[in-house]
């Protein structure tokens, strides 16, 4: 099979398209073929190696690969079909159209993968393509796993930095569909798109800094992880919840000591990109109360390009590569 495949850690360039075997499933996995999936910005920052979160680094180099990469297929999020079914798989069939998470298994750029049947792997939802299917397991789950955590209420303010993105993106819809007031912050070349999915407020954070205002949220939920730890916890609501989807180690240490000494929470736990979350996603998304913003489809070829893209900070929701396009 084909599969974009980067052998040594580096800037987009490093990315290539080889023919590599055919992943064989094992007898609790399915075989897919993968017809799209998002480029994200994990799949960057394992292929440069470059982490905005540095304590990473070193448990994830010696895991993955000190010298250069084990697993030379990135892709963590993908739509396709089953093609190929494991001895004991009872949960699945073959021709089922699917959107899925591979997790740090990865192999989402290659024409196939193969992952654990009881994984996170849930029939595609019927007003979706497969490229629009892909871009929602990263930021979808993502948005929905933080929002739960902030128990966000109808009728609550919520500020959430880093709009634009793939997660920014889906939490902005998720918000507005649960009854939420919505402040948007990102690039001004982001707002009318943000503005169009929900949001009630926009501010461009080149222009205005949203801790220097005198409005204050019930929930702000920040992607963004230069972002000042006290001026964020100045700017909620007594007590406020501050949600940091991409949180520095400094902040981790500060976190539980602000929610036990202070009026404000503060939580960052990491997903869990479960069954049930993307489930739940699929219902919303068929009931049209949240959709997929794709910025750009790339083929297999174009994956520099997509790459580049990601790396912008230029994109408008989730970046995706079609993988059964040449």
């Amino acid at each position: 099979m084909k599969a974009i495949v980067y052998k040594k850690y580096g800037p987009p360039e490093v990315l290539t398209i080889a023919e590599v075997k055919t992943p064989t499933p094992k007898d609790n996995e399915v075989r897919i073929k993968v017809h799209a999936a998002e480029a994200t910005k994990a799949d960057c920052e394992m292929r440069s190696f470059h982490f905005a979160v540095k304590w990473f680094w070193l448990p994830l180099r010696l895991a993955t690969g000190l010298f250069a990469p084990r697993n030379p297929i990135l892709g963590g999020y993908l739509a396709g079909e089953i093609e190929a079914l494991g001895a004991n798989v009872k949960n699945h069939k073959i021709g089922e159209r699917v959107f899925a998470c591979a997790k740090m298994g990865f192999g989402a750029y290659g024409e196939y993968v193969c992952l654990p049947a009881n994984g996170t792997i849930v029939p595609l939802p019927h007003n979706l393509t497969f490229e629009q299917a892909a871009a929602v397991p990263l930021g979808g789950l993502n948005a929905l796993h933080f929002l739960r955590k902030a128990k966000l209420q109808a009728g609550e303010s919520i500020l959430i930095n880093g709009a634009g993105g793939s997660i920014g993106n889906f939490a902005v819809q998720i918000a507005k569909s649960w009854g939420a007031q919505v402040t948007a912050v990102d690039s001004a070349h982001k707002e009318a798109i943000v503005k169009r999915i929900g949001a009630d407020h926009f501010i461009d954070y080149e222009q205005q800094d949203f801790s220097k205002g005198d409005t204050q949220y019930d929930v702000i939920f920040d992607m963004v992880p230069s972002s000042d730890y006290s001026a964020c916890l100045a700017k909620l609501k007594t007590n406020g919840r501050y949600v940091i989807g991409n949180p520095k180690f400094l902040k981790m240490l500060r976190a539980p000591i602000t929610s036990k000494f202070s009026d404000k929470r503060v939580l960052f736990a990491f997903a869990g990109e479960t069954i049930e979350e993307l489930q739940a996603l699929k219902e919303m998304i068929e009931a049209e109360k949240i959709t997929p913003t794709v910025d750009n489809v790339y083929t297999m070829s174009e994956a520099i390009a997509a790459h580049y893209r990601v790396e912008t900070e230029q994109r408008v929701g989730s970046v995706v590569i079609s993988i059964s396009e040449q």
